[in-house]
């Protein structure tokens, strides 16, 4: 996998995202880059020494930042960048010069304390990034194999298979067992053979790949509650969705589900947009 890109804001959310980022990238040999973005460019300073003093104060953390931590990251190296303009676009724009394979955001959730610009824009970045990314609660214990089971829900979309691909590269990374979860929204039979179907294709892949997985079915009107409670039920690590596009017809479906799941989750949440599986395929 290639680098993994970071959101710092100093918060402790931040720096909790940092310590999850650690852990995946010693498992899928990558390195981590650190992206402070001053928020502040766009706004009247009465004098530029202002500025000046806010970069070089971030510059300082950095720096402490990478020292504590770089010898945490065994294979890989540990470094950063500082950009200006708004924080969601400036990450997506590193992740893509890098061309990373993954950013990591921290979250506060909609009913925590926001510190700083992470909890605001957590779900902005999700959005606007040009990879998949994993948003993790300041709260979420961190174990020390980091992902051991992974939540992949299954709904009537189109899209819905297209995040496969990604949760079973990390899922083999992390030998990590992967929990299929059929979710009908409708007791319309039709609607419901051809989430099955869905099923079915990810299984063939699945077992193709050699991953463990195990199925199960659920009827809920919220898949967001019923994919939250049943991944607190067999202890996931990690829940795999897709993100919306404006302009598909799943957007209706799949913009809730994704913004809700990404504010609301106690377990970290892989965001995939329907575009990406291109990219997956080509690195």
């Amino acid at each position: 996998m290639k680098d993994i890109v970071v959101a710092i804001d100093f918060s402790k959310g931040s720096l909790h995202a940092l310590d999850y980022a650690i852990e995946f990238a010693n498992r899928v040999k990558s390195n981590v880059i650190m992206v402070w973005v001053d928020s502040h460019a766009n706004q009247d300073f009465a004098f530029t020494q202002e500025v000046n003093e806010f970069r070089e104060e971030a510059s300082k953390n950095l720096e402490a930042i990478v020292k504590t931590y770089k010898s945490k990251l065994k294979p890989g190296k540990l470094s950063y960048k500082l950009r200006k303009g708004k924080v969601y676009q400036e990450i997506a724009n590193q992740a893509k010069y890098n061309d990373a394979s993954l950013i990591i955001a921290g979250t506060h959730g909609v009913t925590g304390y926001e510190e700083f610009w992470i909890g605001s824009n957590a779900y902005r970045i999700v959005s606007y990034a040009p990879c998949p990314v994993i948003t993790v609660r300041h709260d979420f214990e961190i174990k020390p194999e980091a992902i051991t089971s992974i939540i992949l829900p299954i709904d009537s979309t189109l899209d819905t298979r297209q995040k496969v691909p990604f949760t079973a590269q990390i899922a083999k990374a992390f030998h990590a067992d992967i929990h299929l979860l059929s979710l009908y929204t409708t007791n319309i039979k039709a609607v419901q053979r051809k989430v099955d179907n869905y099923v079915r294709q990810v299984q063939k892949f699945l077992e193709e790949a050699g991953i463990n997985y195990s199925t199960e079915s659920m009827l809920s009107d919220n898949i967001t509650n019923a994919s939250i409670e049943y991944a607190g039920r067999v202890q996931a690590d990690l829940i795999a969705i897709m993100t919306e596009q404006e302009t598909t017809a799943s957007n209706i479906l799949l913009g809730p589900f994704a913004q809700q799941m990404v504010n609301h989750s106690p377990i970290p949440v892989l965001s995939i947009q329907p575009k990406e599986i291109y990219a997956i395929s080509t690195r």
